[in-house]
């Protein structure tokens, strides 16, 4: 077990740029979790992790899979250095980000497409719900935060273990999915049926986007069907991860 007591050290600047910095996390693929339960959920995939970071006086469970795994023992500045939490619980896992290969991507036939949502903790709510609900991917378009976000990551819970999460060009999914005959669902006010009226199927996606100014037109326009949750209250509309959870659940083949 190795022990770092320096915040100078250059391990634990690179530690912190992964925190603060999504620059670092694009160059680099990694990312850093926070907390026994990601640590938990991010050995379940041993192999995306590089380092666990533990720091002094805190002991792991018993039962954890920590066998071959490098784990470094830090200070407790060194540990609010790279916490993004008031009350860290001092565990760490320096992670890399997953790989998606083309053939994985050729399989996806459930989708959830993210159009310029840019608050982390809708994303990353978004990105757990649709593994919740059993779909295939998260794809993030332009203007989208950073899945990688400390607090996107914290937001989903571990979902990023368990459903790949990737960035791509919206205009290039719709076609792509289409061109499979896989129907691709946008939200809008206009031009929309209500979202109940659609059959659920093993195959579909569906667009949310932000919640200020909706889905880019030019994306709304390649659609197969615009869907609305009629609002039955007073408020003036739903968040958007609220309204991810209605439609996936809505849209998606139960078993």
């Amino acid at each position: 077990m190795k022990r770092i007591e320096s915040t100078q050290n250059a391990l634990v600047k690179h530690w912190k740029k992964l925190v603060t910095m999504r620059k670092e996390r694009e160059k680099t693929g990694e990312f850093i979790i926070e907390g026994f339960h990601l640590v938990e959920e991010a050995l379940k995939n041993k192999d995306q992790i590089i380092q666990l970071i533990v720091r002094e006086g805190v002991d792991l469970p018993l039962l954890w899979d920590i066998d071959n795994l490098v784990i470094i023992t830090v200070t407790d500045s060194i540990a609010k250095e790279i916490s993004e939490t008031e009350t860290s619980q001092g565990v760490f896992a320096h992670c890399k980000q997953q790989t998606v290969s083309e053939t994985d991507m050729t399989n996806w036939r459930k989708v959830l497409l993210i159009d310029a949502v840019q608050d982390p903790g809708n994303i990353g709510t978004m990105i757990r719900t649709a593994d919740a609900a059993g779909m295939d991917a998260v794809i993030l378009g332009k203007g989208t935060v950073d899945a990688y976000n400390p607090k996107t990551v914290r937001a989903a819970q571990g979902s990023h273990f368990h459903i790949p999460v990737v960035r791509g060009d919206l205009l290039e999914w719709i076609e792509r999915l289409q061109d499979k005959d896989i129907p691709v669902y946008g939200t809008a006010l206009e031009n929309a049926i209500p979202y109940t009226d659609v059959k659920s199927s093993d195959e579909f996606a569906v667009i949310l986007g932000n919640e200020g100014s909706g889905i880019h037109p030019q994306l709304l326009d390649k659609t197969n069907q615009n869907l609305i949750i009629p609002i039955l209250g007073q408020a003036e509309s739903l968040n958007v991860a609220v309204a991810a959870g209605i439609l996936l659940y809505q849209l998606i083949k139960k078993q």
